[in-house]
């Protein structure tokens, strides 16, 4: 890594489309250093067209090598309170993948027609080179947003007309979201808070505000985006699925549900509006967090593989991580996958010129990948859990 140019290469940018006059911007927490992603949203006679610029990490970590063996390895970054490990070493998380604001940046971009109803009328993958126009987080965009004459909208009053387009367009997602029923569990995380000599001065609740429901929208949108592609093309890739909830958990959740008068429609195999149904009916009640936990607890977890089966809680067909890929392995191979299908279908006529060797993994490999890339995620989640614990407790 240290070998690598500081800059993005002319050479680099051959061949790629040039977006970087349109003004994307970057939307993360305050104490974000690896920004993978960027949008830009820009209203048409019916609907919207929507770019989720998505840093180019492809580009840099080349199958087999060390980087790419030791990235797998890892399979994800671990974001503990005051020290993120990496998947992938500082001056590529931070410097050439990152999409740090006012310099050149290769990307992967999935450009996206919406329509009024929210649903996606057509979308289309390239690589691409852009410039973030600002690094942006997600209080300000928040504050922007309900406070269009406020202090911080005048300061930042090019990006005004902009992020209004973008939070047009996710009230149309999200709207789309209610309809098919996703369910949409309302936890509060807290961040911990360091004073001098790393001693624990206060823990905080991180508030979720409406910004942090625009981005995620925008990436579910891209991550649908990316798996229909790859499955279109019959590339081997990883999908993220979440199966249906196991029949004897659903039994156990409508025993503990009736003890305490509620119910969960959708008879042996509920779906997620079902779930999404019981919990808007606890809204308020004393013992909705309890409610919650239970709901989330019969649910499966989520994991990687290369078996499109859908998305339960999303209540999606189609899903794939393309949105991550400086701290997410399967991002990383899922754009390897795109660029393949790519290349491969630029025109029939190119084919029979040229003979596109076949794609690097098989299926059996993706199997693999998939089930290593759940466990790393899985390792990560426990060892930030018990360090958050161990932290608590101490505090």
């Amino acid at each position: 890594a240290e070998a690598m140019p500081e800059t993005v290469q002319p050479e680099q940018i051959e061949g790629r489309e040039d977006i970087r006059k349109l003004p994307l911007v970057t939307i993360d927490g305050v104490d974000a250093r690896d920004f993978d992603d960027a949008v830009y949203c820009r209203p048409e006679k019916k609907g919207w067209t929507l770019w989720v610029a998505i840093a180019d990490v492809s580009a840099y970590v080349r199958p087999g090598t060390p980087l790419d063996v030791e990235a797998h390895r890892r399979g994800t970054s671990v974001y503990f309170p005051q020290r993120v490990i990496p998947m992938l070493p500082e001056k590529l998380s931070n410097g050439l993948c990152s999409l740090n604001p006012d310099v050149d940046r290769l990307c992967m971009v999935c450009e996206m027609r919406l329509l009024p109803d929210g649903s996606v009328d057509k979308a289309k993958f390239y690589e691409g080179v852009m410039r973030s126009k600002a690094r942006l987080i997600y209080e300000d965009v928040a504050d922007i947003l309900d406070n269009p004459d406020g202090e911080l909208a005048r300061q930042r009053s090019t990006l005004v007309p902009h992020l209004q387009a973008l939070d047009a367009a996710f009230e149309a997602l999200f709207a789309a979201r209610l309809k098919r029923g996703a369910i949409d569990f309302d936890s509060t995380e807290t961040r911990i808070v360091f004073g001098a000599d790393r001693k624990i001065e206060k823990i905080v609740p991180v508030k979720r505000n409406r910004a942090h429901r625009l981005i995620e929208e925008c990436m579910i949108a891209a991550n649908v985006e990316s798996a229909k592609m790859v499955e279109k093309a019959k590339v081997p890739s990883l999908y993220r699925i979440h199966d249906d909830p196991d029949a004897t958990k659903v039994l156990a959740l409508r025993e503990f549900l009736a003890g305490r008068a509620l119910r969960l429609g959708g008879g042996a195999t509920p779906k997620a509006m079902d779930y999404a149904k019981t919990l808007a009916s606890v809204k308020g009640r004393p013992d909705a967090g309890l409610v919650q936990t239970v709901l989330l607890r019969s649910l499966m977890q989520a994991q990687y593989n290369a078996v499109n089966s859908g998305h339960f809680g999303l209540a999606l067909t189609h899903y794939a991580h393309f949105t991550s890929p400086i701290r997410r392995y399967p991002d990383l191979l899922l754009h390897r996958a795109i660029k393949y299908a790519l290349l491969a279908g630029q025109g029939r006529s190119f084919l029979r010129r040229k003979k596109v060797e076949p794609f690097m993994y098989t299926t059996e490999q993706m199997v693999a990948f998939g089930a290593h890339c759940s466990m790393a995620e899985r390792r990560a989640d426990d060892a930030t859990r018990d360090v958050s614990t161990w932290l608590k407790c101490e505090f």
